[in-house]
């Protein structure tokens, strides 16, 4: 019973007992002078076939070939996994290291690029009319009255669409945007991009590393993410948006040619419009982000294309995109388990 359990366990097909022949049998018996050989009786079969008699040539020998075979399938087994756990965890290793390598090299790109443009705001753009910028300055933020001069239509227009971009870009870094692998808040610098715009943004960028950490279900009704995943706030910015970029389109080519010449001449104009182009071609990457973090990219995908017009493509985006409590993978296992 003990052998064919190790068959089964071994997973071998069973062996066939091998019988031997009767007159092999009868002369092994005859010689050890076996009492009832004299008797009277006549031989039946199944005396011969007793089981005493089969145990010293079948199952000690299929017990110890079993037992050799089931100790070499162990063997190889055991051999085999560590040579497994090896390439797979060196082929970890290796995608881990490729992934860290092309995130520092991302942020060494970005950190570059962000020195380069700090170093050429304040060196090397264009300051040719100070007086004129500073008068632009409070025109634009209504600290002069009505004297007569008409502002050019296309700066008025970049100027309020540089208000609206910290609002759109914290409706796409909250909570989708911020850093699990990091101590560092994305909130201060959402707060100072209202002031630097894409100058302030572009740090964090270099520190950003994903994924995001899990949202907590109470936090979807508080402050701010109850006004970021708002489809009032971001009806109302699209709606901005495109108001502004309407009424400088239609502005004329006068003015168009007016406002060309001064980013050519004035740093204020100049450094604005660079802020612009950056935080227009920045927008894609974080809808992205965002459209995957809410495992809405099968649905969500043709919108991509759409983000790369300025301001209106992201903006868009925002209004269509499933609220952030539809969606049960974004909200963490703790506030659950609470209820």
């Amino acid at each position: 019973m003990s052998a064919n359990t190790v068959l089964i366990s071994c997973n071998f097909t069973p062996v066939p007992r091998t019988r031997p022949k009767l007159k092999t049998q009868i002369q092994n018996i005859k010689s050890t002078n076996l009492t009832f050989l004299n008797r009277t009786t006549t031989l039946k079969f199944s005396d011969v076939l007793q089981p005493h008699s089969l145990k010293p040539f079948v199952f000690p020998i299929r017990k110890r070939f079993l037992l050799q075979k089931c100790h070499s399938i162990l063997d190889s087994q055991n051999s085999k996994d560590p040579d497994l756990d090896d390439k797979e965890s060196s082929e970890l290793k290796s995608k881990e290291d490729v992934q860290k390598g092309r995130d520092w090299t991302t942020s060494i790109l970005l950190f570059v690029l962000w020195g380069g443009l700090m170093y050429y705001v304040f060196n090397l753009a264009p300051n040719q009319t100070p007086s004129r910028d500073v008068y632009f300055l409070e025109k634009l933020l209504n600290l002069r009255g009505d004297d007569g001069f008409v502002m050019n239509e296309v700066l008025v227009s970049l100027w309020y669409i540089m208000g609206l971009w910290p609002l759109v870009y914290s409706m796409l870094l909250l909570p989708t945007g911020r850093s699990s692998k990091s101590s560092i808040p994305v909130w201060p610098f959402l707060v100072l991009s209202f002031f630097g715009g894409a100058y302030v943004l572009l740090p964090y960028f270099v520190l950003w590393r994903p994924p995001p950490p899990p949202v907590e279900e109470t936090e979807l009704n508080k402050w701010p993410l109850n006004f970021l995943e708002s489809k009032l706030t971001a009806g109302i910015s699209l709606a901005a948006g495109l108001g502004l970029i309407l009424y400088a389109i239609f502005a004329g080519g006068n003015v168009w040619k007016e406002f060309l010449q001064y980013f050519r001449e004035s740093k204020l104009v100049h450094v604005t419009t660079i802020d612009f182009t950056l935080l227009s071609t920045f927008a894609p990457f974080w809808v992205y982000n965002d459209i995957t973090a809410r495992k809405w990219y099968h649905k969500g995908s043709w919108l991509l294309p759409i983000t790369l017009v300025p301001f209106l493509g992201p903006s868009l985006y925002l209004f269509l995109r499933p609220p952030l409590s539809k969606m049960p993978v974004s909200v963490s296992e703790t506030s659950l388990e609470q209820k």
